[in-house]
């Protein structure tokens, strides 16, 4: 059983976070909320994304697992307005979400969760941690795009660079410490990232810091809260080996 009321907002901050992957994924809904974790076909990202129940207007369930499409979704948020409630709740006996905003409801067939696997979180220790402003991650992705494919995310014991090198061009942001959120970083590490992920990833958070952990050609953990703090969501996006 499952059947809740949420504000549009905050379900499109939901969906579009994790679009950015997959256009199917399975939500694990439990009486304390939903979590979702799933790989990109290129198996280049993760996603580990949980929402608490308080983030929903009305929330209940006795645990369930529903495959969702996506794109569905975003087709019945196209009609939602700002601030428009939107229900959900499952149609146990056909198997389908049933979806209503205003006076529009949209009974969608659900994905077959079988083929459906939940991928491990890989257990990090990484050695640096950087909090910063999303505007100034997405500043230096941004500067980056066209440069190269592939952007270095470099942490420093005194700040933090995002440097791009492409045949001809260089492009580089540099964060002094006191310029940033908080920063741990005892020594020197570099990774390389590709930009079309990272680029995808930045243009839907919502939240005004995200958190980095790194190491030297390690993947990068990439977090930020999400429904107003009532959510949480981390990728983690494979390096770029150089020199390899």
């Amino acid at each position: 059983m499952f059947q809740s009321t949420i504000k549009t907002e905050t379900l499109k901050e939901i969906v579009d976070i994790t679009a950015t992957l997959v256009a199917e994924t399975k939500f694990n809904i439990s009486k304390e909320g939903i979590e979702l974790r799933t790989v990109d076909l290129a198996h280049v990202a993760m996603i580990d994304l949980n929402i608490s129940s308080a983030a929903f207007i009305s929330f209940k369930s006795k645990g369930v697992e529903l495959g969702v499409n996506l794109d569905k979704l975003k087709d019945v948020l196209r009609l939602a307005k700002s601030g428009d409630e939107i229900q959900m709740k499952h149609d146990e006996e056909k198997n389908k979400l049933v979806v209503r905003v205003a006076n529009i409801t949209r009974r969608m067939a659900l994905v077959d969760t079988a083929g459906m696997s939940d991928p491990k979180v890989p257990s990090l220790d990484l050695p640096a941690k950087v909090t910063l402003k999303t505007s100034d991650l997405a500043r230096g992705i941004q500067a980056a795009v066209g440069v190269s494919d592939h952007v270095a995310f470099i942490a420093r014991t005194d700040g933090f660079d995002i440097v791009a090198e492409g045949d001809t061009d260089t492009v580089s942001l540099n964060l002094e410490k006191e310029k940033l959120e908080d920063l741990i970083c005892k020594e020197k590490v570099r990774s390389m990232f590709p930009i079309e992920y990272l680029a995808r990833i930045v243009k839907e958070v919502k939240s005004e810091h995200v958190t980095l952990t790194l190491g030297s050609d390690f993947p990068v953990k990439l977090e930020f809260d999400i429904a107003h703090g009532n959510g949480h969501v981390v990728y983690l996006l494979a390096p770029r080996i150089e020199n390899a």
